[in-house]
Formats: structure tokens, sequence, C-alpha cells
């Protein structure tokens, strides 16, 4: 088993023994627990899942203790933002000239970026290994051992998911996708593996997403746990991916037609996007309580406009001006940007907090002074993007309209259907996509998946000394792969390094 892997702890002990981070480093390795002590009960097999879900938000400890913008999963989304060009800020800070924003730090295999996205997803992978390879034989009903392996199922394909669209090139839909993606640990005895190809992986993460489906567990305590929307949800996003645009409508439609969920209202929209329980179209969402505040390192430090740390008081998140004036001025996401903010538009806790042009209220913390929310993993808004996407492409694009629309007449009360059709319709459909998911992690990911370049230029308040200059970057650029972390090198001789 290849270093990280085999090092990476099961979290269980933290959701027992409460919420110092240290707590979770004293656990043991995966390879030196006993599976009797986890799967000698449901109630202790049940808490290791969980632990996943805890580990997901927590803080991301690093060799050089450069991690307070390393909130677990929620960091690595950020970051797939601060690579792109809609989300920037007024100067040099954590995710812009710290390795993200200018395209450094995944591109050095020494640094802490390439080995916090490795580390994040393997952890999360080789926990949900030791689950799959032991819940059948839990003392348990069918159905309870069914919901423990529907979990680790999807949690293993979500993972997947990211790791090779950030260590692999894109996907292609016409080719035979043989390049180096990641390996493919499925077992947790599994030893130092090459790398699989895209193609095997994604064939892998479609596999788990489709078992955890058939499976068909509804039943989940909140959304903070995956359940079959959660793999539908999922097994969408990874079609568009694949450019599998029949699997991507038929999945994207499941959700919508989903009673379970609906599109927000202009109120709840305008509630901070913190909240996954009270808001109706959130589907899959971290879920932190006060108990687990990690303070500086979670995403609503990062991301919340009232968030009291350093980097939300000097650098508001700012939005790029020109895909704001794409907005309609009666479309509710036009209020969650301010152009020009002033203490009567935009009040803030203190007067410590600065304003700037085009800064965000979208997140906001749940309580004063804390640094918590709810972060958004999946929402029925990206449904209807995909599905109107994928009509596009089918040559539907009288679908596409229709869904476009659907979308659009909750989101602004003024909207009409468009009549634009072929590309112009899809880059109306991806300009709503940009402007809905902005701060959600789609960004770098987007523009790799579309083989479209990085242009920061034509951003009017983009501030090119905030990422050290790096204004652009070509599509195919070797530059969209990370390289792999060295420590992963240096244990594991089977993985061949991405071009430097």
């Amino acid at each position: 088993m290849n270093k990280l892997v085999r090092f990476i702890v099961l979290a269980t002990l933290p959701a027992l023994v409460g919420s110092c981070g240290k707590d979770y480093l004293n656990t043991a390795p995966t390879d030196r627990v006993a599976s009797d002590n986890i799967f000698a009960s449901l109630e202790s097999a049940t808490t290791a899942v969980n632990g996943i879900y805890r580990y997901m938000f927590s803080r991301t400890t690093l060799p050089v203790n450069r991690d307070q913008n390393k909130p677990g999963v929620g960091g690595i989304m950020l970051a797939m933002d601060f690579m792109g060009e809609d989300l920037g800020i007024s100067s040099g800070s954590w995710y812009t000239t710290t390795g993200e924003g200018n395209w450094v730090g995944h591109r050095n295999e020494s640094d802490d970026v390439p080995l916090y996205y490795y580390r994040t997803f393997y952890k999360i992978i080789g926990d949900a290994n030791f689950i799959l390879d032991n819940t059948n034989n839990l003392n348990a009903t069918e159905e309870q051992r069914n919901n423990l392996i529907s979990q680790a199922y999807i949690l293993r394909a979500y993972a997947y998911t990211y790791l090779v669209q950030l260590f692999g090139k894109r996907y292609s839909g016409s080719a035979q996708n043989s390049q180096p993606g990641v390996p493919l640990v499925l077992k947790s005895t599994d030893g130092a593996l090459p790398r699989s190809t895209v193609e095997e992986v994604y064939a892998a993460i479609v596999k788990d997403l489709d078992a955890a489906i058939a499976l068909n567990i509804e039943s989940r305590k909140n959304k903070s746990q995956a359940n079959v929307d959660v793999a539908i949800g999922l097994r969408a996003r990874v079609a568009l991916l694949m450019q599998d645009h029949d699997k991507a409508i038929e999945c994207a439609k499941k959700l919508i037609s989903n009673s379970a969920y609906k599109l927000m209202s202009r109120e709840e929209y305008l509630k901070g996007f913190n909240d996954a329980s009270a808001l109706s179209e959130f589907i899959w969402a971290s879920m932190p309580t006060a108990d687990q505040d990690y303070v500086f390192a979670s995403y609503f430090s990062q991301i919340g406009y009232n968030a009291n740390t350093t980097f939300m008081r000097n650098n508001p998140k700012r939005i790029n001006a020109a895909l704001y004036d794409r907005i309609s001025a009666t479309d509710v996401r036009k209020s969650i940007w301010e152009p020009n903010p002033t203490a009567a538009n935009f009040p803030l806790p203190l007067a410590s907090f600065v304003r700037q042009p085009y800064m965000s209220r979208k997140f906001a913390v749940k309580a004063e002074g804390g640094t918590l929310g709810d972060v958004p993993l999946l929402r029925l808004s990206e449904m209807y993007l995909i599905a109107a996407e994928s009509y596009v492409e089918r040559d539907q694009d009288n679908l596409a309209q229709d869904m476009l629309f659907e979308f659009m007449k909750i989101r602004d009360p003024q909207a009409t259907r468009t009549t634009k059709l072929g590309q112009a319709l899809t880059a109306e459909i991806l300009i709503q996509r940009r402007i809905e998911l902005w701060g959600e992690g789609f960004r770098f990911l987007d523009l790799k998946r579309l083989n479209q370049s990085l242009d920061r230029t034509g951003v009017p308040n983009f501030v090119s000394a905030s990422v050290s200059g790096l204004m652009e970057v070509p599509a195919g650029d070797k530059r969209w792969e990370c390289l792999f972390p060295r420590t992963e090198l240096d244990a594991n001789p089977n993985i061949v390094q991405n071009d430097i």
C-alpha cells in the first residue's frame, strides 16, 4: 500500500471523544486497527462512516504549518475558484500568492498544495475501502449494512472524481482516455499501485455510484450524510464530465422531479447559504456543529463576508465585474454582490472590516462572532444547469431552453425564455453556471472540463499583483495537472510523475 494511503487513519475516535484536533491525530492507522474493534457493533461502524464526514470539514495539518486555508474538502473547493477568474481579492494573501491563485503550489511536488489535495481524498478513499472490506461481516440487518456500504461507495466515488480531475488530463468523450490518471486503490490491502488510466478511474467511479443507486438507500439523519439522492446527483455530475449527456439528463431530471427538493425562493437565497436543513435545494452539505468550529480553518472563515477573520476583514471576496454585469437587475443574485458598498447598503460586524467594490454577501456565518456554516456540496440548481447544457449537446435546443427558463424564472421573476441556439445557448447556460455556483468550487474544473483557457485579462477588477501576475493559462497547458507530491513518489516507485 502506498505511504499516504497506508498511514491514512480511520476517522473514528473524533466523533467519540469530541472536537480536539490532536485526538484525531492520535488514532491508529487503518492497517493497524483490528476490524473487530470497529465492526463489533453497528454503532461503532456507523461512527466510522460519520468520521469520514467529519474529516471532510476538518482542518488539514501540513508539514510547514501553512494550513489556515486548508479546511478539508471546503478548502479545496475554494482553491478551485481562486484558480479561476470569477473570484478575486485586492491583494496577495491565502489562495492567491500562496500557491493556488498564482498556479504555483500545485505545480511544485514539494509544496503543501498537491500534498493537501492528494492526502485529503486518499484518506476518504482509504477509510471507505476499510468500511467496504469489513461491513459484510457486521452483525446487523441487510438494510443496515447496505446503508453503510452505500455511503462508502458514494464517498469513494466523490473522492476519485476530484483526484482524477486534479492529477489526470481531462476526459475526452471521443477518445480512449488511456492517459494516466491516479492509482486506483479499491481494497484496504492494496499495495503500491501504478497510475490507472483516466478511463479506468472513471469506470470505477461510475461503478461505485451505480452500485449505490441500486441499493437505493433513502434514509439519513440529515443532509450531511450521503444517500441515493446524493449518488444520483454525483452521477449526473460525472456523466457531464464524461460527456455522457443522455445519462446526465436522466440523473439530473430524477432530482429535479424529486419533491424533496426545490429551487430556493428569493428569501431563502439571501439567507447566507449556511443552513442545509432549512434551504430547500441543498441535497448534500458538510454540517459542522458549534463544538467543531476550527475558527480560522473553516470554509466560512475564508468566504463568509461577516466572518471575523483577518482574511475576510482585510480581503473581501469579489466577483468578476464583467460577470456581475451579465446579471439582470431583477435577478435575486444581483443582490448578493455589491458594486458600491457603503455602511448603509453593506453593514459589517466591525469597523475594522474593509469594504471594496463587488464584494460578496452570498455566504454568511450562521452565528455572529463564529466561523461556521454548512458547506454546499451538491445543490439542485446544478442539476438544472447540467440538464440544460446536456440538452444542447444532444441537439435538443428547445428542451435546453425550457430547462434554463424553469431555472431562471425562479431566480428572476422578469426572466424570459431565451431564443438562443447551439453554441450561443451553451454560452448562456455556462454564464448562468458561473453566476450560480460562484464560490462553490467549480470554475477551475469547468475550464478544464471544457478545454478552455484561463483568461483574467478581461476582468476589469482583477488585481494582477494579487496572483503574482498570472493572468492567462492556455487550454491544454501542463499546468492544468497537479504534480504528485514528492512524499508519495518516494514511497511508491510505481507512480510516474506528470510533466514538470
